[in-house]
């Protein structure tokens, strides 16, 4: 089964202090946060019901397991990039492509790496090739190709044959990921100065030049 279209009502056993959060949140958060401090395979689905401050049999009243957790997690940290990607793309005003860029790799690394726990590091697993996390794989590869577009729109990838278009693409989404290790062995870094470095980095690889990067950034940094 998936994630969404669940039930509602079911109450929980106790609310975690200072929680406010609905249940289906709350055991996210708890998932997020065992997963990522603990690990995903010491963690169980009663551990995870227990933090949530609910019933084991209520937890899976909104999820069918592990699984089904993980697979939620890591889809709420592509679909908003990609729902921006979307945006950015259909967008026919004056910021050239590589702005739009621009943005979108920012915003995807303080995705990544923003709130209290590393989700990026669940990547990592595993366990995430299964077939369970299809939908998680499908909406990566769409937000890889809205990636894929915008560089095929910029002025120093419009020329480029499909091949080297490709290749393009897989260095710049390589390395807006490769963040995700890179803020594990350095959490402190300030997320959004990491992100305009990153998102700097990333138009480098797309060929934008030294003096044209500094305008690029500006008008991106508009598109917030």
């Amino acid at each position: 089964m998936g994630t969404s279209g669940r039930r509602v009502g079911r109450p929980r056993a106790a609310q975690r202090p200072d929680s406010g959060l609905p249940a289906r949140e709350e055991l996210l958060a708890a998932a997020a946060e065992m997963f990522t401090e603990r690990g995903y395979a010491a963690t169980s689905t009663r551990a995870i019901a227990e933090r949530a401050g609910m019933r084991q049999a209520t937890m899976y009243h909104y999820f069918d397991g592990k699984e089904d957790l993980l697979a939620a997690l890591l889809e709420g940290t592509v679909t908003p990039s990609l729902r921006l990607a979307r945006g950015l793309l259909a967008d026919d005003g004056p910021a050239p492509a590589e702005a739009r860029l621009w943005q979108l790799c920012r915003s995807d690394v303080e995705l990544l790496c923003g709130g209290p726990h590393n989700l990026g590091a669940l990547y990592l697993l595993p366990e995430v090739r299964a077939e369970q996390f299809a939908g998680f794989h499908r909406v990566r590869a769409e937000l890889k190709e809205t990636y894929g577009q915008l560089l095929a729109a910029t002025e120093s990838c419009g020329a480029l044959d499909k091949r080297e278009l490709v290749l393009r693409t897989d260095l710049v989404f390589g390395l807006i990921e490769s963040v995700i290790l890179i803020h594990r062995s350095g959490p402190e870094r300030p997320v959004p100065v990491f992100a305009a470095a990153t998102a700097d980095a990333a138009l480098r690889v797309a060929g934008v030049r030294e003096e044209d990067l500094a305008a690029a950034r500006e008008a991106g940094r508009n598109l917030a």
